[in-house]
């Protein structure tokens, strides 16, 4: 069960890797495209590296489920808080997903602020799950 636990954690921090850095990659669209220049690599380095993400995020859920199966008899109050977590986790790689198609058109709809700002609510999520996962307060 220990190499399970190591997996999990090593895709969990694959997909947070690309989850952390996607959204600045959308920064960067902005504003070069508003300084007026090329970013069509940009939209490109976006593609691959959602596509590494998600399958990233799909081994870190597939490894977590069977954990969860494992341990099913042992299930605490701190799993429900942290399964709703991972559930707000992939609705936020979702709408990565939908940015990204955007910067495929040609075109991100905000400011380069707004996607600093959209880049923290991963970190606000992953320190809660970590802090469920670890403390285990209730």
């Amino acid at each position: 069960m220990l190499w399970l636990k190591a997996a999990h954690i090593l895709f969990v921090m694959s997909w947070m890797a690309g989850i952390f850095y996607l959204p600045r990659i959308f920064v960067h669209f902005v504003e070069g495209k508003e300084a007026g220049e090329q970013v069509d690599r940009l939209a490109i380095m976006a593609r691959k590296l959602y596509k590494f993400m998600t399958i990233m995020m799909m081994l870190a859920i597939g490894t977590g489920i069977w954990l969860w199966l494992a341990y099913f008899p042992l299930i605490a109050g701190w799993m429900h808080a942290k399964i709703l977590f991972v559930v707000l986790m992939l609705v936020y790689h979702i709408w990565t997903k939908r940015r990204m198609k955007e910067m495929q058109e040609g075109h991100l709809d905000h400011s380069g602020v707004y996607y600093r700002w959209a880049n923290e609510i991963p970190l606000f999520l992953t320190i809660a799950i970590l802090i469920l996962v670890v403390v285990k307060p209730f």
